[in-house]
């Protein structure tokens, strides 16, 4: 399933779609922090330790971070697990995690969410922040997810969601398609900036609506599958990989994660 239609006028077809988002998220790269903070009144951080804090993240886990971009939930993530635990993170853009390895020292590997560059059950812990609309499946996203997991896993997504009552609609669109956009270019007087923040809510108005995300979850074999939802926008889908994750394929048996 995809989670969402060809977004007219920026690619032709799906096939077209992973080519446009590496592009996109390449060139806009060196903004993305500076916008996150600004643009989000700098209570991202608080939001998303939080978040990951509730959904079972603990001192000592070894995470991954996919779509992980800049570094900014995987900062949060490095914060909670301390110094016993592993911090992994991967995006499938070079220019993210360039930005991502200039300031932490979690370890950044270039992969996309349906093809992941990690051997089965290597994680107790996967956070995917404000990405998903940008994977081209996401079934094979969660059954992915659900391999690189360990047994008693825990799953935390960050997205954000078209509200569902007229007004909550007006303000998003309001803010997001068309302050947002304005913003950042007054901030960055940089073009490609402000088409990825235009790209950003035109796949929120676009995304499948939630209940179909938590039925991929839980198609992918999830138990515990779960949506918190904050200021009608805000959802964190939560799940726990099953104790038996025998049944989900291996793809690689000699390679260690983070390589």
């Amino acid at each position: 399933m995809h989670p969402h239609e060809v977004i007219p006028g920026r690619y032709p077809d799906k096939a077209g779609k992973r080519a446009f988002i590496s592009e996109l998220f390449n060139n806009g790269a060196r903004h993305y922090d500076r916008i996150g903070r600004i643009g989000f009144f700098g209570t991202g951080h608080f939001h998303r330790k939080r978040a990951l804090q509730m959904a079972g993240l603990q001192p000592g886990m070894d995470s991954l971070d996919v779509a992980c971009g800049t570094g900014a939930v995987t900062r949060a993530i490095m914060e909670i697990v301390g110094e016993k635990g592993r911090v992994c993170g991967t995006d499938p853009s070079e220019g993210m995690i360039t930005e991502a390895r200039k300031n932490l020292s979690a370890e950044f590997e270039v992969g996309h969410a349906e093809d992941l560059p990690f051997p089965k059950s290597s994680f107790d812990f996967l956070s995917m922040g404000y990405a998903l609309r940008h994977v081209e499946d996401l079934d094979a996203t969660f059954l992915e997810y659900r391999r690189v997991l360990r047994p008693g896993g825990r799953l935390l997504i960050l997205e954000i969601s078209r509200p569902t009552t007229a007004l909550g609609l007006i303000a998003a669109r309001l803010y997001f398609r068309d302050i947002l956009p304005a913003l950042t270019w007054l901030i960055t007087r940089s073009r490609d900036a402000r088409l990825m923040m235009s790209y950003y809510w035109e796949t929120i108005d676009a995304c499948v609506p939630p209940d179909a995300i938590l039925k991929a979850i839980s198609g992918a074999g999830f138990a515990e599958v779960n949506r918190r939802v904050e200021l009608g926008i805000f959802s964190a889908y939560t799940a726990r990989c099953p104790d038996d994750s025998a049944s989900v394929k291996d793809k690689s048996t000699t390679a260690d994660a983070c390589n």
